[in-house]
C-alpha cells in the first residue's frame, strides 16, 4: 500500500529530526501520502505509525485534528471556507451557504461529477479578507463575494468542461 518512494520520503522528514523524536515527521509523512493518494486512509495511518514508532490513535487524532488531512477522497476541487465568528461576521457563512445552493451540494459533500468538495473551515488567518476560501488546501481567494464564487466555480467547470 505504501511504496517503497513513499518510505524514502518519510526517511527525508524523519532525518530532519533528532533519532528519538521520529514521530515529530507525523505531520509531513501524513502530507506525504495524501498527495500520493489523496486522502488518508485508516491503513496508511496503521504504515505511519509503524513507520514512526508511534501508537495508530495518536496518528489519527493528528489526522483528525487538522482540516488539511481528507479522511475519505474528496473532488478534485476542496473548497475550505472559513466560518469561524470574525469571517462569520463578515458573511462567510453566507458564503458557505451561497456555495452549497451553487454546487447542489451540503457541506461536507462532494459533487456527483467529482470536481468538488464543500468543507467549512475554522480560521484561515485572513480575518479582514472575509469572506475567505481554501483551494485545495493551497490557494486563499479573499473577498468572496457570491459573484466572486460564482465567476470561480463556473470558470473551473468551463476548464474542465463540465459547464
Amino acid at each position: 500500500m505504501i511504496s517503497d518512494t513513499t518510505k524514502a520520503r518519510f526517511a527525508r522528514e524523519v532525518a530532519k529530526y533528532p533519532a528519538d523524536q521520529a514521530q515529530s515527521a507525523v505531520m509531513a509523512c501524513l502530507s506525504i501520502v495524501q498527495q500520493e493518494q489523496g486522502y488518508v486512509s485508516a491503513d496508511s495511518e496503521k504504515v505511519i505509525a509503524d513507520y514512526l514508532g508511534m501508537a495508530p490513535m495518536a496518528v489519527h487524532e493528528v489526522t483528525t485534528f487538522y482540516n488539511m488531512y481528507n479522511q475519505k477522497p474528496v473532488g478534485k476541487y476542496k473548497l475550505n471556507v472559513c466560518t469561524n465568528l470574525p469571517c462569520q461576521l463578515r458573511d462567510g457563512q453566507k458564503a458557505l451557504h451561497h456555495l452549497e445552493h451553487k454546487l447542489g451540494i451540503h457541506m461536507g459533500e462532494t459533487t456527483a461529477d467529482g470536481l468538488f468538495t464543500l468543507q467549512q473551515s475554522e480560521c484561515l488567518g485572513a480575518c479582514a479578507d472575509s469572506p475567505v476560501m481554501l483551494v485545495n488546501d493551497r490557494k486563499m481567494c479573499s473577498f468572496m463575494s457570491n459573484d466572486k464564487l460564482d465567476q470561480f466555480v463556473d470558470g473551473i467547470r468551463a476548464a474542465e468542461g463540465k459547464a
